[in-house]
């Protein structure tokens, strides 16, 4: 979850000689799941689709949609510094995550890339048994989750007919040197 400070009016106090704020408002906001879905039910388009060109009012959209804090999200966005917004940027782009993978392989030709939307990312919850409360969950968070669940469940890659006939007539050379054998 992101905290942000937005509105407000900067007064100097004579006695302390500090800055203070007055008529600020403190805004939780995550970039979740639930976030995500409510966005693509307004705009009826995929927003993770980089391919998908979204306006200036989208992606604006999508930072009301993160709010938390009760009240009139457009009242909010008004108060919003450019400083508050480069912060939610920052946070949208965060990892969220200890997690490393090693480098993705290239899609290889197996047909066009999957559109990910918030439907797809709740039946991979579904499909992987994971718990409902991670659509709550920083949406890289629950990416990374999503694919450990995935590399845990997948059998491997199958390895090439030539690199099995390979591996066994080393196996074979190595058991014929073992037992002196010729064949």
């Amino acid at each position: 979850m992101l905290v942000i400070t937005v509105g407000g009016e900067e007064l100097f106090n004579e006695e302390t000689q500090e800055f203070t704020t007055e008529g600020s408002i403190e805004l939780e906001l995550e970039h979740s799941l639930v976030s995500l879905s409510k966005w693509e039910s307004r705009w009826e388009i995929p927003f993770l689709d980089e391919q998908v060109t979204k306006t200036d009012v989208m992606i604006f959209d999508y930072i009301k949609c993160m709010i938390l804090t009760p009240g009139d999200p457009d009242e909010y966005l008004k108060q919003m510094s450019q400083e508050n917004i480069n912060e939610i940027q920052q946070y949208i782009q965060s990892k969220q995550s200890a997690t490393t993978f090693g480098p993705d392989k290239p899609n290889s030709g197996r047909g066009p890339r999957e559109i990910i939307t918030s439907e797809l990312i709740y039946y991979w919850l579904s499909a992987f048994q994971l718990p409902i409360e991670a659509q709550y969950w920083h949406l890289n968070r629950l990416f990374n989750l999503i694919r450990v669940a995935n590399v845990k469940n997948s059998k491997g890659e199958k390895m090439p007919k030539h690199e099995i006939a390979r591996r066994n007539r080393d196996l074979n050379d190595q058991r014929r040197k073992q037992l002196g054998s010729k064949g």
